[in-house]
């Protein structure tokens, strides 16, 4: 069975973070660890506390795992503070680890900046630059290119300058903008473009953490890095399309679809 691993924060509510993400490689039929980097109070409605993990604290996890079940991919999401990050990073170098997907969670959905300077440093310096695939949304990828990003052209470009800087491949997630949801996958100086229609679905809790999830579960299996983002392209939409209504708010997905394993 293939191992794979999450470092993000716990969502109480269930739909995003490392709940979402241990739903979702269950479904994949492998095997979910993880090391969680901040508790948080929250629901489909909004986020009403974050309680950090201890840094020592989240190396200790990190040692736990890699020390007894290696993990065959690697994914993060959540990480709050400089000093988390930098552990994250020492601790993935130092036990070599493989098939590393990063969800830059940077951005509210109501566009509030959620890293302080400081933080944005280390995430760009410290754990970016060793991640397999970074996964941005539009506004993260416009903090990580310098540029806003309105068009498809923009996208490529942006891709373009981000991998400049990162020996990563970059997959800019296309779902704020207008039309199909179309995202870039831009790795070793090529362009895929993944299109599907987008869903009428306003419950989309947990989607970036789920797809980057998908994407660890894929590499886990051996799949390329096409392949891996175009069969976690196609889970999310499955989950989308299911159209669970759960909450006041915007609601969390169906994790139980299967398709695109």
């Amino acid at each position: 069975m293939k191992k794979v691993l999450t470092i993000a924060g716990s969502d109480c509510s269930g739909g995003a973070g490392i709940q979402a993400d241990i739903k979702t490689i269950t479904v994949h039929n492998m095997y979910a660890m993880s090391a969680i980097t901040a508790l948080t109070a929250q629901n489909t409605t909004g986020v009403y506390g974050v309680a950090d993990t201890e840094p020592a604290f989240l190396a200790q996890q990190l040692d736990a795992v890699f020390t007894d079940i290696v993990p065959d991919a690697v994914k993060i999401g959540m990480v709050s503070n400089g000093d988390i990050i930098r552990i994250i990073a020492e601790k993935l170098q130092e036990y070599k680890a493989k098939n590393i997907v990063v969800d830059p969670v940077m951005i509210s959905t109501s566009g509030s900046r959620l890293l302080s300077e400081e933080a944005l440093d280390a995430l760009t310096g410290r754990l970016l630059p060793i991640g397999t695939i970074i996964t941005p949304n539009i506004p993260e990828t416009q903090v990580l290119c310098g540029f806003s990003v309105h068009t498809k052209d923009d996208m490529r470009r942006a891709a373009e300058t981000i991998a400049k800087r990162l020996d990563s491949a970059i997959l800019v997630k296309g779902g704020h903008l207008e039309g199909a949801a179309a995202d870039l996958l831009y790795t070793d100086g090529t362009a895929y473009w993944f299109e599907e229609a987008r869903v009428d679905n306003p419950n989309t809790h947990g989607t970036g953490c789920t797809l980057s999830s998908a994407i660890a579960c894929n590499l886990a299996a051996g799949r390329s890095l096409s392949e891996s983002v175009k069969s976690a392209k196609e889970y999310v939409t499955c989950a989308l399309r299911d159209g669970l209504d759960l909450g006041k708010g915007s609601g969390p997905l169906n994790h139980m679809c299967k398709a695109g394993q």
